[in-house]
């Protein structure tokens, strides 16, 4: 079971016998009332989004998951293909299942995937991945006062923003919980 304290993104829970992972947690602290913690988690097995809140010495179930590790091969439409790891075996993952993620998944990517009572559900990429700049609009000269920012599009074909220097070409580190670039490489 875990306590308010413990409930973080990112955990897998179970809530009426269904996988939920924490996607977002916002803590209020009002002034004579007690801790207040609310919740987005998103069902692994339909990929429904609900808001929970949990108050004071409220707990809530852990679900038991593993965690095995998969390579990605490609995707269409609706669906990621993905293959194990260890067994070889090759599984796909429905896109909307797995969320702002999938903006970042390049082929051949190693990633975690996480498994419910043996089966995938999701997959977890690692905090930052390297990219390449597959376009990006040229600087405007005397456009530098301040932090000036323009849109980039990545090998994945995701959109993010990335400092006025930054050209086609170059190899970018970019933060996946976030989706923001990180640094030059």
């Amino acid at each position: 079971m875990l306590s308010l304290s413990e409930i973080k993104v990112g955990k897998v829970v179970k809530i009426n016998g269904d996988p939920y992972v924490i996607i977002k947690t916002d803590h209020h602290k009002q002034a004579r009332g007690g801790a207040v913690l609310k919740t987005k988690l998103r069902n692994l097995l339909g990929g429904n989004v609900i808001e929970q809140t949990y108050q004071g010495n409220d707990k809530v179930e852990e679900a038991e998951v593993e965690n095995k590790s998969a390579n990605f091969m490609y995707k269409d439409d609706s669906f990621a293909y993905f293959m194990d790891n260890e067994s070889y075996e090759q599984f796909n993952l429905p896109t909307d299942q797995l969320g702002e993620q999938i903006r970042f998944l390049k082929e051949g990517e190693n990633v975690s995937t996480l498994y419910f009572q043996g089966t995938p559900m999701t997959i977890k990429l690692p905090i930052k991945v390297e990219l390449k700049v597959t376009s990006a609009p040229p600087s405007i000269r005397g456009n530098s006062a301040g932090n000036v920012m323009k849109t980039i599009e990545l090998e994945t074909g995701a959109m993010i923003s990335a400092p006025m220097f930054i050209e086609t070409g170059e190899m970018i580190r970019v933060n996946t919980e976030l989706g923001e670039y990180v640094e030059r490489v």
